[in-house]
């Protein structure tokens, strides 16, 4: 079972502010460490911003896939 540094609802969060705590989220993760990112659609958008942003640094694993609820681990490589 993977254990999370940080979990992000991101829906508690304003439309402004989802990504950059999204991302300085994953700027502290060490090495090997995983968040998770919790929503209420597909983050698909936020997996093409992670490959820009970091084309081999990361993982991305769907641990639900909605309808309501998609939750996805992000690990930093």
């Amino acid at each position: 079972m993977t254990t999370f540094a940080k979990i992000i609802n991101v829906p508690d969060f304003p439309p402004r502010e989802k990504h950059p705590t999204i991302f300085g989220a994953f700027a502290e993760l060490q090495s090997g460490e995983f968040m998770q990112i919790v929503n209420d659609h597909d983050p698909r958008p936020l997996q093409y911003q992670f490959m820009m942003e970091y084309p081999d640094g990361f993982t991305w694993e769907y641990l639900e896939e909605g309808p309501e609820t998609w939750r996805v681990a992000v690990g930093k490589k």
